[in-house]
């Protein structure tokens, strides 16, 4: 059957089933991102989403984006940063990696669904064809956790719809559908996975499941870092990760709409340029992000963050330090 891509022109939730572990909930989508939000108050998960993908050719090997050449930036007073509530955190100038932040970035953490951007990386590495069918199946459902889904057993997505939802709406079903269909099953895309982190000399992690339910996923800031870096040279992970919604037709002109889990790439005041975000009670609220600040590209890792939006109110304390140690003053829009 034929699926069509509906681009949502205003972002809205339905109240259909949780389909993720750390998705926002409707009063959450509400929050101005613009400012810090502390209030852990709210409850209740719901779906991420995106705009409707344009067809693509086969997957191919990772290309790096393109940037312009950025000067190198001034030493920043990092005791300037001040109210940090993540366990640990790293702020990492991409060009020249130099770190602008640290806190705990060699302990490893359980980092849940930051765990997607390697099953990304390894779907595509693999270069299987992304228009190809697959049935999401009872292997898919989470018997780890519990965690429910808008993806209903039967449904039949493409291997990229299955990719973009896991990437942006942290669909656990997605990400274990995808593994499942990796040649010589999940066994042999878990392999995969620890052969991808060794490859980028991410020495102190370890992978177990595609998805981040599992708590023996585990990584540190540092290499979080590179997992990031590495993330940003596949084009179909920096789009999918950062377009806010889209909405999949079904029967009966039915829509199934999914929301992006990180509110800030709705935020005017970011430009962001790959996301995700994490959530299990063992790991605590994660997030990963490029971003350019004041005209410069960073990386921002913050791992076990102790409320609801606190990753949140941590981004955007990073982001008000870099401006104001740079003296930098953004473009009105």
């Amino acid at each position: 059957m034929t699926r069509k891509f509906l681009i949502l022109g205003v972002f809205f939730l339905t109240a259909g089933a949780v389909t993720a572990d750390d998705e926002v909930t409707p009063q959450a989508a509400q929050v101005d991102v613009q400012a810090p939000v502390e209030s852990d108050a709210v409850t209740g998960p719901a779906g991420a989403a995106q705009e409707a993908p344009q067809e693509s050719p086969q997957p191919q090997e990772p290309t790096k984006a393109a940037t312009e050449a950025e000067p190198e930036l001034p030493p920043l007073d990092p005791s300037k940063l001040r109210g940090m509530r993540s366990a640990a955190a790293l702020v990492v100038e991409q060009q020249q990696e130099r770190p602008l932040y640290a806190k705990n970035t060699d302990v490893p953490m359980p980092i849940a669904s930051i765990t997607k951007l390697m099953t990304a990386m390894v779907v595509l590495d693999a270069q299987l064809p992304l228009d190809e069918e697959i049935t999401i199946s009872k292997e898919d459902v989470d018997t780890l956790r519990g965690t429910r889904s808008k993806l209903k057993v039967g449904l039949n997505l493409t291997r990229r719809e299955l990719l973009q939802l896991a990437l942006m709406a942290s669909e656990n079903r997605a990400a274990a559908a995808l593994a499942r269909t990796y040649p010589g099953g999940v066994p042999a895309f878990i392999a995969a996975m620890n052969r991808k982190a060794e490859a980028l000399d991410m020495m102190d992690s370890r992978f177990v499941d595609p998805t981040g339910l599992n708590s023996g996923n585990v990584a540190t800031a540092q290499d979080l870092v590179k997992m990031v870096k590495a993330s940003y040279d596949y084009e179909l992970i920096r789009e999918f990760t950062t377009t806010p919604s889209y909405a999949v037709e079904l029967r009966k002109r039915r829509n199934l709409p999914f929301h992006n889990s990180n509110l800030l790439v709705r935020s005017k005041r970011w430009d962001i340029g790959l996301s995700k975000t994490g959530y299990i009670r063992d790991s605590g609220r994660c997030l990963v992000m490029q971003a350019k600040i004041a005209e410069q590209a960073v990386i921002i890792v913050l791992l076990d963050s102790w409320g609801k939006y606190t990753r949140i109110a941590d981004a955007n304390r990073i982001k008000r330090w870099i401006e104001t140690s740079l003296a930098y003053k953004p473009h009105s829009s």
